[in-house]
């Protein structure tokens, strides 16, 4: 299925110098951004508690946020959660905080904010130091395992060329992500944490397609030099990028859009990993095989010549 066919090749290897310079300069703002200010870690990573509270009636979160304030918890992140009714209340771990009464105290505080309606509370948990850090350390380690069994695809699909450029490419997703994350100090969450390891298979899925018309291209146009192949199999990919991606984004959006706030850094991030996984394989990943010295001669096999009979 094709929206459109583009019958002349685009000659985007003619600019790849310019667009991975500015591929690095983006990527190393991003690692600057990481280094000097760092991700803004959620309850989940630094350990808290974390409460479930409804309401009879939708109440307004800023008095909430005040009351928690008032209370002594003037770091307290108040969010609706799965309703209007439903809100979720983040309290970050600190010196002196007694755990074993902090429910006791959040509750009082939100009946004396909205005495209207009485909060029910629903579910309390607490997260411990050691536990955020274990999540932490899995979640490097589930990016990490992600990004291994992605190059072992790749080298045994296509060659180790494809392998290599792939996973520079996927890193340079992931990197801009939470280089953004940083520097605007977005909650970085579980959520945040899976959004990333998506956009990893997301991205490399588009990667996949790229190559597969790279090495279809070599194989059948026997004429062409290795960048006027790579503007082929891109160009001829197009239409089936701007269905898949364009798809893609619109639900992502919805959820942007009205999602509410449990579901934001989700799709933001999804969002963002979106928009660059469509760069970094078209402008990042095929100049990088390329230059890495891909030809046709890895794929087309060479023609057996007949032997003349002896007479």
């Amino acid at each position: 299925m094709e929206f459109f066919r583009i019958k002349k090749d685009i000659p985007f290897m003619r600019h790849a110098l310019v667009f991975n310079i500015i591929s690095l300069i983006t990527f190393a703002l991003a690692v600057l951004f990481l280094l000097t200010r760092g991700l803004n870690l959620s309850v989940e990573f630094t350990g808290g508690t974390l409460m479930e509270v409804n309401y009879a009636e939708a109440p307004q979160l800023e008095p909430i946020r005040q009351a928690l304030s008032n209370e002594g918890y003037p770091d307290a992140q108040v969010q609706n959660f799965g309703s209007a009714r439903d809100i979720l209340i983040r309290l970050p771990n600190r010196e002196g905080l007694d755990t074993a009464r902090v429910s006791e105290k959040v509750i009082g505080a939100l009946a004396s904010a909205t005495p209207a309606t009485s909060p029910q509370l629903r579910r309390v948990e607490f997260v411990g130091p050691q536990v955020g850090k274990e999540l932490a350390t899995d979640g490097a380690m589930a990016l990490l395992l992600v990004i291994v069994g992605i190059m072992l695809y790749l080298a045994m699909r296509f060659e180790w060329r494809f392998a290599v450029s792939a996973i520079i490419a996927n890193l340079h997703d992931v990197i801009i992500i939470l280089g953004f994350f940083a520097f605007f100090q977005w909650e970085f969450s579980l959520a945040v944490l899976a959004a990333v390891l998506a956009v990893l298979g997301y991205s490399v899925n588009e990667s996949v397609v790229v190559f597969d018309r790279v090495r279809e291209t070599f194989k059948k146009k026997r004429g062409m030099e290795t960048p006027e192949v790579l503007n082929h199999a891109i160009t001829s990919t197009i239409s089936r990028t701007v269905i898949t991606h364009g798809s893609t984004q619109i639900m992502v959006l919805s959820m942007l859009l009205f999602g509410g706030e449990t579901l934001y850094y989700f799709a933001l991030a999804l969002t963002i990993g979106i928009c660059f996984g469509i760069y970094s394989s078209v402008l990042v990943a095929s100049p990088l095989v390329m230059w890495l010295g891909v030809s046709r001669e890895q794929f087309a096999k060479p023609k057996k010549q007949k032997e003349e009979a002896v007479v």
